[in-house]
């Protein structure tokens, strides 16, 4: 579709922004559900949304990665939570979006060796009515949401400094308009020690909720 769109007349594509603009939300966000999967296709780089329209949907969510531990010792599991703050007037689809087409937001972990993941616990989103879907409230994320990661620092974890890069993905939407699906990355930093070390928790505003 992205390709089909980049190739029409001008005329054309004015024509079907017009008919997205009308529709709403609803269908900017599947039009970009689709040329997300569009893009994934050989080919489709050179038909990719401008990059100032991606530099925009990723400033919407403002995303920070706490540790629960310091030090965090080998065999001892811990937590790592992404606290993304949403801009005024956004909102992002929650992990389970009631729509299959809408984009979840999700945060995926790149785990050096010697770390597990446990589990990931995503909060219940909260459903709200829009302009363009009055009828049929959507599960979302507005204001601010927390991701967390339940993790263990295995028996042979690297001992010092570590960092765990993430990825965090979402769609951003306001009352007029869905912005391109985006995926942030983010890193936390912690220290591996023995497994015998004392650890101290860290941010119980956070990690204790």
């Amino acid at each position: 579709m992205a390709r089909a769109l980049a190739l029409a007349p001008e005329s054309l594509r004015t024509g079907i922004g017009e008919q997205m603009r009308m529709r709403g939300p609803r269908m900017s966000c599947l039009f970009w559900t689709i040329s997300a999967i569009s893009l994934s296709l050989p080919g489709a780089l050179s038909h990719a949304s401008p990059q100032s329209a991606m530099v925009s949907a990723a400033s919407i969510v403002k995303p920070q990665a706490y540790v629960s531990l310091q030090p965090v010792p080998r065999g001892k599991e811990f937590q790592v939570a992404v606290v993304a703050e949403i801009a005024r007037g956004y909102h992002v689809n929650s992990h389970k979006p009631t729509d299959a087409y809408l984009i979840p937001t999700t945060v995926t972990p790149q785990l050096p060796a010697g770390f597990q993941l446990l589990d990931t616990i995503y909060p219940d989103g909260k459903l709200e009515t829009f302009a363009f879907s009055p009828d049929k409230p959507l599960d979302v994320y507005t204001g601010g949401v927390t991701l967390r990661l339940r993790l263990t620092a295995q028996a042979d974890a690297a001992l010092g400094p570590a960092t765990i890069p993430l990825m965090l993905r979402y769609q951003a939407c306001s009352e007029s308009t869905c912005l391109p699906p985006v995926k942030v990355p983010v890193n936390v930093k912690l220290d591996v020690a023995d497994a015998n070390a004392s650890a101290r928790p860290l941010h119980p505003e956070i990690f204790t909720k």
